[in-house]
């Protein structure tokens, strides 16, 4: 399929680019997502985006994603921009320059990891444990720990490692790509070197999910790792573990917020089915929506979602935490340059922190069960069948757009509040 002339493109044309194992195909959902002329960002609509020195025209890449979503064959290269990893504003050069920084450090975490495990970055990966909890070697693990280790950092990453491994086998098997074990070594590569990056979060099942569609979209491993790696910034915090809680529980608290705001009647009904912590949506906001939609539509959804929550200052704010602020009273230009969500939190100057559109669109979703959750559901198991019939039912463009009207609805209220 040419990149630059796009009509209705059929599924299997779409699926080309990830394409699903043949025993699979009956088992998966079905994907609603379209290449559409005038509407998907195209490649050529985003090279026509750059000024000659390599400036980005954010503000219409973003206009274009929102109304229908990116071509595959550009998806890794606006991801990148989508989730923070190069300023608009920068040149060819300096995000060169700022690539080239990045790999070679990179390369220096994995060379870190590989010295402590061999078996990183030789395309293979293990899901046997190869230390005991107590730092000592396990006898016959390959490429493991060869001597007793007493660094706690050092044990806990290594713990990690085979449940990595565990995890990798599972991502994604119905698509082809998996079925190359080089693939599946890059997906357990970048998270291991993850896990020792951030040690306060290592890695958590869920975390495999939201990396795998990374990994196939963007070839060279660092620039992967990193695309990754701000992707996590953005979704660490529902990873963090304590002993009595999953960090993920704060967003469902928000969601419980948001519907005993907008649905009073919805949220007492969940509440006398004991369904108030809203539970029944962790694997929902955990790994944003993947069970729910087909591969290809959940890579819509993301970019839709990102697209809409983009602030301009995300960039600034990863490299130097202060300068991340939206300026107050910003300008009807400045605010082409943040997405739809972002544009609704600038526009009603609201302040307090009420999570990201994940959980709109987790309210959305629960707005469109309204009357059968009302009727039909009489425990928590039915909240969880009626909510389970959404698989491969979802449109993401709708689904995204009914979250907007909520949110809209919900700053409203809570403003309303605030002022009474």
């Amino acid at each position: 399929m040419a990149f630059f002339f796009m009509r209705k493109a059929s599924t299997a044309e779409l699926d080309a680019f990830y394409p699903v194992r043949e025993e699979c195909q009956v088992d998966i959902p079905k994907t609603r997502f379209r290449l559409r002329a005038g509407k998907t960002l195209s490649a050529r609509r985003w090279h026509a985006a750059f000024s000659q020195d390599g400036h980005l025209d954010i503000a219409s890449v973003l206009r274009r994603i929102q109304r229908g979503g990116v071509h595959p064959a550009i998806k890794g290269v606006v991801w990148e921009f989508l989730l923070g990893c190069f300023d608009p504003g920068s040149t060819f050069d300096e995000r060169n320059e700022l690539r080239q920084h990045r790999r070679e450090t990179y390369g220096r975490l994995k060379a870190e990891c590989q010295r402590m495990v061999p078996v990183i970055g030789s395309g293979k990966y293990i899901t046997t444990p190869i230390i005991t909890d107590d730092g000592q070697p396990i006898d016959g693990s390959p490429n493991g720990a060869k001597h007793d280790v007493s660094d706690k950092k050092v044990i806990q990453w290594m713990l990690f490692l085979h449940q990595i491994g565990l995890d990798v086998v599972r991502t994604d098997r119905s698509l082809v790509f998996y079925e190359s074990e080089t693939n599946q070594a890059k997906l357990w590569d970048i998270l291991s070197v993850y896990a020792w990056l951030d040690n306060d979060i290592g890695y958590v099942q869920g975390m495999n999910d939201i990396c795998s569609p990374i990994v196939i979209l963007i070839e060279d491993h660092a620039d992967a790792f990193w695309c990754f790696e701000r992707a996590m910034r953005r979704l660490r915090e529902n990873f963090r573990c304590t002993s009595t809680s999953m960090g993920v529980q704060s967003q469902l608290s928000t969601l419980s917020q948001v519907i005993r705001t907008i649905d009073p009647k919805l949220h007492q009904h969940l509440e006398e089915l004991d369904g108030g912590e809203y539970l029944f949506a962790f694997r929902m906001l955990m790994v944003l929506f993947r069970r729910e939609f087909s591969f290809v539509d959940s890579l819509y959804l993301w970019e839709l979602m990102w697209a809409m929550e983009y602030n301009p200052n995300i960039f600034s704010s990863y490299e130097t935490p202060s300068a991340g602020a939206t300026p107050p009273n910003a300008s009807d230009k400045e605010l082409k340059a943040f997405g739809k969500f972002e544009r609704n939190i600038v526009k009603t100057g609201y302040t307090e922190k009420h999570g990201a559109l994940s959980v709109f669109l987790v309210a959305s979703v629960l707005e469109t069960k309204n009357k059968q959750l009302l009727k039909e559901a009489k425990g928590l198991d039915d909240v969880v069948k009626i909510l389970g019939d959404i698989t491969g039912n979802l449109d993401a463009k709708k689904a995204c757009n009914e979250a907007l009207k909520i949110h809209k609805k919900y700053l409203k209220l809570r403003l309303q509040t605030v002022k009474s």
